[in-house]
């Protein structure tokens, strides 16, 4: 991990909360959301190239020949739109920008996905997409579970700006001033 993504994860990064200044409160909750945009943005990455070897996977089983790559590339929208909805509750996005991605696990993830570009799926042995199908399931679920942390700091730092808001030791005039 990052020494930024380290920090934030780190237990003692939200401290006593209740000590903090409100713009503490409210930059530590920014900070979490832009590195948890850019971890969402990584994990549709490996989801994308997850399904992408899951349909090369389910050619084979079903017994069919290699295809052209241009048929692959026409299916591609078809193939990353079909898993973009998990399910659950879920959340809105709070920043619109991709995010800046973890150079760290952007460098795992591009070591997992090298030499097995889309146009050499149909090449690999049954064991090398399998091999590589688990590495990109593993990823996925690591980079899920720094977003499940990150998600839990989000909710512990708007719990306690709710808070305030509640007990009257903030107001939305300090905001305007």
């Amino acid at each position: 991990m990052a020494s930024e993504l380290d920090r934030i994860l780190d237990p003692t990064y939200i401290g006593d909360v209740r000590a903090l200044a409100m713009k503490d409160v409210r930059s530590m909750r920014s900070e979490c959301q832009e590195v948890e945009t850019g971890l969402s943005y990584l994990r549709r990455l490996v989801q994308g190239r997850l399904d992408i070897v899951g349909v090369e996977t389910l050619r084979r089983r079903e017994g069919g020949e290699p295809g052209e790559l241009s048929v692959l590339v026409s299916q591609l929208p078809e193939i990353l739109a079909a898993g973009t909805r998990a399910p659950g509750v879920g959340r809105l996005p709070q920043l619109l920008a991709p995010g800046e991605l973890d150079a760290d696990l952007e460098a795992r993830f591009e070591s997992v996905v090298a030499g097995h570009d889309v146009e050499s799926l149909s090449e690999l042995s049954d064991d090398s997409l399998e091999q590589l199908h688990d590495q990109l399931e593993a990823f996925e679920h690591e980079v899920s579970g720094f977003r499940r942390q990150l998600f839990d700091r989000i909710d512990a730092l708007q719990a306690e700006i709710t808070r305030r808001y509640r007990t009257g030791e903030a107001s939305v005039e300090t905001l305007l001033q």
